[in-house]
């Protein structure tokens, strides 16, 4: 079992698919678009959502994060999309020049919140929001900082 990161955006998933997937070294990337499925002739989708990105993946680093655009009639009462500080995606890896490499891509056109530095869980510990409005934490080694942690207890 898994759990993925699931992303929603509003009309510009296509350029977070190319950001993400350059600033991650995406090793895949797959997108469908809601024109991509068959219309049924009822129910005909507006042309502009056509090229909305109805379902899309990017792989990178043994992990994966899905994302979509939601459609106008799938926003909330006020017709927006709400951004907020409800998502957060973690990304623990070991290797430190590739965990730096993610941190200075991600943070290009965003900001950061606490730089890389050592904290008692990790010797690489480093959160920013990137310039879509998402949160991001790293981590390195984090599982063995926490378990010499306990054992000095």
């Amino acid at each position: 079992m898994s759990v993925i990161a699931y992303l929603n955006f509003d009309g510009n998933t296509e350029e977070v698919i190319g950001f993400y997937s350059e600033a991650l070294k995406a090793s895949q990337v797959k997108k469908v678009k809601f024109g991509d499925l068959p219309q049924d002739p009822n129910y005909p989708m507006p042309e502009n959502e056509l090229n909305m990105i109805m379902e899309s993946s990017l792989e990178f680093a043994g992990g994966k994060i899905m994302m979509s655009d939601i459609l106008p009639s799938m926003k909330n009462v006020t017709g927006e999309l709400v951004k907020g500080n409800n998502i957060l995606i973690s990304i623990v890896i070991d290797d430190k020049q590739t965990l730096e490499n993610y941190f200075s891509n991600l943070a290009e056109g965003g900001y950061v919140i606490m730089p890389l530095s050592e904290v008692p869980w990790s010797s690489c510990f480093g959160m920013l929001v990137d310039k879509f409005g998402i949160s991001w934490k790293f981590n390195r080694d984090a599982d063995t900082f926490l378990n010499r942690l306990v054992a000095n207890q």
